[in-house]
């Protein structure tokens, strides 16, 4: 499957995961860093963490 590169509150409201999780887990490394957007907010694959855990329901 190919990445799905969002933001960590795109993320965030895809899954449920709190921004601050989301940050943890990049710092800790079980979360691929994926760099930065223009604004400065980390980048991570929605794939990867919908892999990785249950997300909610659309």
């Amino acid at each position: 499957m190919a990445p799905l590169i969002v933001d960590i509150y795109a993320a965030q409201v895809a899954t449920g995961i709190t921004a601050r999780t989301l940050r943890k887990r990049l710092s800790r490394g079980t979360l691929t860093h994926h760099g930065y957007d223009h604004q400065g907010r980390a980048l991570i694959d929605l794939n990867e963490l919908a892999n990785t855990t249950h997300v909610k329901a659309a």
